[in-house]
């Protein structure tokens, strides 16, 4: 996975996501929209052969973009191992 940083403002981040689609980045997507400090957060794939998403977060002055984005994947990470913790659980019944 390869990061482009397109645009950083205090309250503004776009940036690039080689190799990912619509399964990650809506994922990132649904988690930023949670924190009550991101006042938009979205996602294009300019073209659907070309695995390039652009995302943009904006946020409303309480933490920066780039906060509220690094907050955004510890919660996937947490997320994921519960998840996977649960599924063993659910194997050994």
């Amino acid at each position: 996975m390869k990061v482009k940083i397109l645009k950083q403002t205090a309250d503004e981040l776009k940036f690039e996501i080689e190799g990912e689609g619509h399964t990650f980045c809506n994922l990132l997507q649904k988690v930023l929209l949670e924190d009550e400090n991101v006042e938009m957060a979205g996602y294009n794939i300019p073209h659907p052969l070309v695995s390039k998403p652009v995302v943009y977060i904006k946020t409303k002055g309480g933490k920066s973009p780039r906060e509220a984005l690094f907050e955004a994947i510890e919660k996937i990470k947490s997320r994921q191992i519960e998840f996977k913790q649960a599924f063993e659980l659910a194997i050994k019944k």
